[in-house]
């Protein structure tokens, strides 16, 4: 982007900003290094263990309820409601990321409007009916009118918990933090075939078949959880009420130190149409939506293949669990290096290049064994970058209302990807689905040139601020410096 650029943009913005009835007001006062090493330790160890558990838990059944459709798919849907004819089962999967996809920014403006704590408690509610509805219908159609009903409600959910954490913690404490809370997540969701095969083991109880009691005790969960989600979420860090007033103002200080946003400015049109015109907020988009291809891919397909490669309906879905255990650890490691070198994009690079290897063993490889090697090399490199391409995304923006759009696009786009993995994976492909894996392997190669292009990008832009050639400071934040 040529300086000039930058430069008009930055005094639209200004402009955009002065026009409001609410502006983005710094916190005046000592700096947050007054206080002493064992508050500091403390009180973000508080928030560490307040904050990050229960939006886990809320995010992990968003997971799970949006993912168990391949469990009950394996264990006797596709016969009870015919989804082995024609694309069916395609359908149904990709109705879910239509309103998925057009419904996440106007969620993120909607939470700031009603509320953390009253919205999310809502649209949790909402998709646990759905979701217990789904375990009752007698028609394939139903099941698609239920899935559009799930993306609806969901849609807000997961750009919204991670908005909430980077309002918490400074630029690069956030990666760490979101992979804790990402893998808390990824893992109770990894459990969700574990968990679906223990439903299915009520098959005939209420005259109820066994997927549906997956529907249907995944459902009543979630709805509990609704509960909890309204006496424990927890709000902005201006509006919290489980921090002392010293503990609050030294997390609004060092955030206001560290990018000048502790207080959050309104979210108006006017800004998000501003928002929207800057390219990299696409850019991150773009690249989890190639990055979820082969997440959504597994979620969907991964009990599928595994019953293609002749396992039975029981050991295709107890089979579907282990992937997801070695990733707790590459994960935790790529988010501490990462924080702590403060960079991003060649950690995505190499997370990329292990999906890459995985994919095409899954889909090459003659040996059924390799094949489901290669699950856990996929499931490997999307978990480590997946924290990483979010981190990515927050920590080259400031303000609020930015931050906010820059979620719900980022995540929304990645929906798309849920959309193609639905269908590039047909039911004619079946058992080795090799068209679906190909397509995912490009994608992954895509990730890498999007990625390079914005590298190239940001490290120009850092070093022409650092020369003083930029009329106007990075993301208008004197000292500001893109994170690469």
């Amino acid at each position: 982007m040529p300086a000039d650029s930058f430069s008009s943009d930055t005094k639209k913005e200004k402009d955009v900003f002065k026009d409001s009835s609410i502006s983005c007001v710094k916190v005046e006062s000592a700096s947050s290094s007054e206080y002493d090493a064992a508050f500091e330790k403390k009180t973000l160890r508080y928030l560490d263990w307040r904050i990050l558990p229960i939006l886990a838990l809320a995010y992990a059944f968003s997971l799970i309820d949006r993912i168990n459709l391949g469990a009950a798919y394996a264990a006797g849907m596709d016969v009870d409601l015919g989804l082995r004819y024609g694309s069916r089962y395609s359908i149904i999967s990709c109705m879910y990321f239509v309103p998925y996809f057009f419904l996440q920014l106007p969620g993120n403006v909607a939470l700031t409007y009603f509320g953390v704590r009253n919205w999310l408690s809502f649209v949790v509610v909402a998709w646990g009916a759905v979701q217990l509805g789904m375990g009752f219908v007698q028609h394939w159609r139903w099941l698609v009118l239920c899935r559009a009903l799930l993306g609806v409600f969901e849609a807000s959910f997961f750009p919204a918990l991670v908005f909430i954490i980077s309002t918490w913690y400074k630029r690069h404490e956030v990666q760490k933090r979101l992979a804790i809370f990402y893998l808390l997540a990824i893992t109770a969701g990894g459990l969700s075939p574990l968990l679906a095969y223990v439903l299915s083991l009520l098959d005939g109880k209420g005259n109820l078949a066994g997927w549906r009691w997956i529907f249907v005790i995944e459902g009543i969960i979630t709805i509990v959880l609704a509960l909890v989600i309204y006496f424990f979420i927890p709000e902005f860090p201006d509006q919290n009420r489980f921090l002392t007033k010293e503990q609050t103002e030294f997390v609004l200080k060092r955030i206001d130190e560290d990018r000048g946003d502790a207080l959050p400015d309104e979210i108006s049109w006017a800004k998000i149409k501003l928002h929207l015109r800057d390219w990299t907020i696409w850019g991150y988009g773009v690249i989890f939506l190639l990055a979820s291809l082969p997440t959504y891919a597994q979620g969907f397909f991964l009990p599928i293949i595994l019953k293609g490669m002749g396992w039975s309906k029981t050991a295709s879905l107890l089979l579907s669990v282990p992937p997801y255990g070695p990733t707790i650890i590459t994960t935790i490691i790529i988010a501490y290096y990462a924080d702590k070198h403060k960079h991003r994009s060649g950690f995505i690079a190499g997370c990329t290049l292990v999906c890459l290897t995985g994919l095409t063993l899954t889909a090459f490889a003659k040996q059924d064994a390799v094949r489901y090697f290669g699950c856990f090399l996929i499931n490997a490199g999307n978990s480590g970058s997946g924290p990483c391409i979010l981190a990515y995304s927050v920590n080259n923006v400031v303000s609020h209302s930015k931050r906010s759009v820059v979620t719900a696009l980022t995540i929304s786009l990645s929906s798309i990807g849920g959309i193609v993995a639905t269908n590039i994976f047909r039911a004619a492909d079946y058992p080795r689905y090799v068209p679906g894996l190909a397509v995912s392997i490009v994608a992954q190669i895509l990730i890498l040139v999007v990625l390079a292009i914005m590298t190239y990008h940001f490290d120009t832009l850092n070093k022409l601020s650092r020369e003083g050639k930029l009329s106007e400071p990075l993301e208008g934040t004197p000292g500001f410096q893109y994170t690469l």
